[in-house]
């Protein structure tokens, strides 16, 4: 699903700073600062080859359906929710809890999966953990 060109010489590759909390981490048994280079711009082509390399985030991380994205607890949703909303499609939803930030802003605040990344960025893979009782 990549939009990156396929001519070797016009192929660009970045490199990001990735910062992993929580069951992230845990899953990276602990690393959890680290540099990644991938190929393309795109906060949807570095997950694709960050999850190509660590498989088991994807899952974690991202809801494929709406109902993988939506939380199930005791509150309710207010009728009226102040400011303007919007939510990435379907798909490009993170699970409930589990959130994606590059340089400390959810990406659902900037172009979702879609939101261009530079040399250096930050992104944030977190996934906290949760106690209850």
């Amino acid at each position: 699903m990549s939009t990156q060109a396929t001519d070797p010489e016009t192929r660009t590759n970045t490199t990001v700073d990735v910062k992993a909390t929580g069951h992230v981490r845990r899953a990276l048994e602990g690393e959890h600062r680290f540099e990644f280079t991938f190929e393309g711009t795109t906060l949807r082509e570095f997950l694709e080859a960050f999850f190509e390399e660590h498989p088991g985030l994807a899952e974690m991380l991202v809801a494929e359906t709406e109902a993988d994205a939506t939380p199930r607890g005791w509150v309710r949703r207010p009728e009226s929710l102040p400011g303007t909303w919007r939510k990435n499609p379907e798909g490009e939803q993170t699970r409930p809890y589990a959130r994606v930030l590059v340089n400390g802003k959810f990406n659902e605040h900037l172009g979702g999966f879609d939101t261009e990344l530079s040399e250096g960025d930050r992104v944030a893979l977190v996934y906290p953990f949760m106690y209850c009782c």
